[in-house]
């Protein structure tokens, strides 16, 4: 009888109290998990920037963007461009607040028009933004991130930055790779498919939590 005993309230054990340890162990690594470090505040605003097509402001205030410098001559990083399309832009294009930003001088619209209409064939480009300025507005946004990366004659580096909403740069102070990653090279797929995958899911769920709480916090 006193076996019966034992095992009854081991299977009670079981159903009930691993469950709540295994929601604890879990809800405790989502939250250590869901937070992306910030390397660096109040990123330079696109202030003398202007879309492709009808010369409208582009901001990163408020919006979670994905942020590059193609340069003079963007075709020569579309497998870049590729694998940001089919690996990060297609995933989260449907967030509102989500965009991906590259910054060119004028004289590289026609190339760039010609690379935007390469990816509408791989997902609808309206939260795809080419956007153009001076040189030297680009050197100094750029400079603003204040990386461990470089551009190069042409104004272009293949690393892509994570902004967020309030204009700050999200990386990693620990990768296991390279410690301190600033940015993701945007040619290795491996890179873009894991670790930027990743690190965008971070940023996106820390506003969707943020914005329930906010709600939550309305109805009561």
């Amino acid at each position: 009888m006193k076996q019966r005993s034992v095992k009854k309230y081991l299977v009670i054990f079981t159903l009930f109290a691993l469950p709540i340890t295994a929601y604890i162990f879990f809800a405790s690594g989502v939250n250590n998990f869901a937070k992306l470090p910030v390397l660096t505040e109040s990123v330079n605003e696109l202030n003398n920037f202007t879309l492709k097509d009808d010369g409208s402001p582009v901001q990163l205030d408020n919006n979670i963007t994905v942020l590059g410098f193609f340069g003079k001559d963007p075709m020569q990083n579309k497998v870049g461009a590729y694998n940001l399309a089919h690996k990060i832009y297609k995933k989260n294009r449907e967030f509102e607040d989500f965009q991906i930003v590259f910054l060119l001088p004028e004289g590289a619209k026609q190339q760039s028009q010609e690379l935007d209409k390469k990816l509408s064939e791989i997902a609808e480009t309206n939260r795809w933004k080419f956007v153009y300025g001076p040189s030297e507005e680009i050197k100094e946004v750029f400079s603003s991130l204040q990386s461990n990366f470089s551009l190069d004659k042409n104004l272009a580096t293949p690393y892509v930055f994570i902004i967020d909403k309030k204009r700050n740069l999200r990386g990693r102070k620990n990768d296991e790779d390279v410690g301190l990653l600033y940015g993701f090279d945007s040619r290795e797929i491996a890179e873009i498919d894991n670790k930027m995958s990743d690190d965008i899911k971070i940023v996106l769920a820390e506003y969707r939590l943020a914005l329930k709480k906010n709600n939550a916090k309305r109805e009561i």
